[in-house]
């Protein structure tokens, strides 16, 4: 699986044992096996580890921890809260562009495609990384939720300090063990609209995310996002 997979560099030697261990070898298995049963998965197999793909584990200066892709047609692609061009940005996404307006008055975008987070160091991980199509939560207890586990413990053990957005007890849970001593650890609920204005509205994240790199000599996160073609 490790020798296939599209996954930058940075992350395959550090990653390299829960690659060959047992639980992943099974969970290898059971998505071969959803396929076989001719049900659809999402992502694509190609945009399983799209987030680890698209932001290093040297480059990483926010942690923003979802939980399953979405379930819909021609919306996942590998990052949490994102969607494919072209395709109306969901509730919970919506919410996120309402606070970063409020926060730092940035407009809010007309697409939900979070690459250029991505790109600048944010890593978009969802606790589970498939879905199958139409079934919310239908993969997990799978093996992911032991892979991103460990991704997660590698940005923790790091010198380099990180800032982590943990939104709703699920998030919270996951990245308990992230101490805060080194690292800038935001906590709100979730923004989906059932909680956002119970503490997600009005959060500031998106600031003191940026205050903090700031202050450890880090360049802040451009929470903009420029315009994009929506083929």
């Amino acid at each position: 699986m490790s020798d296939a997979i599209k996954l930058h560099h940075s992350w395959k030697q550090p990653l390299l044992e829960e690659f060959h261990s047992p639980y992943m070898q099974a969970l290898k298995q059971f998505l071969l096996s959803e396929k076989a049963a001719g049900k659809t998965v999402y992502p694509a197999g190609s945009e399983y580890f799209r987030a680890l793909d698209l932001t290093p584990l040297g480059k990483v200066r926010v942690v923003i921890l979802g939980q399953d892709p979405y379930h819909g047609p021609g919306q996942a692609h590998g990052l949490c809260f994102s969607v494919r061009p072209g395709v109306r940005p969901p509730p919970s996404l919506q919410n996120i562009y309402k606070e970063l307006q409020d926060d730092l008055g940035i407009e809010r975008p007309s697409h939900g495609f979070l690459e250029h987070w991505a790109e600048q160091g944010v890593l978009l991980l969802n606790s589970v990384l498939t879905v199958r199509a139409g079934e919310a939560a239908s993969h997990r207890g799978q093996g992911w939720e032991k892979f991103t586990d460990a991704v997660i413990r590698l940005i923790a053990a790091r010198d380099e300090p990180a800032v982590f957005m943990l939104w709703g007890s699920y998030a919270q849970k996951k990245a308990a063990f992230v101490g805060e001593g080194r690292h800038k650890v935001l906590r709100a609920v979730h923004p989906s609209p059932l909680s956002a204005h119970r503490g997600f509205m009005g959060c500031r994240h998106f600031s003191q995310a940026n205050a903090f790199l700031e202050s450890k000599g880090l360049a802040p996160i451009d929470w903009s996002m420029p315009d994009i073609s929506s083929g």
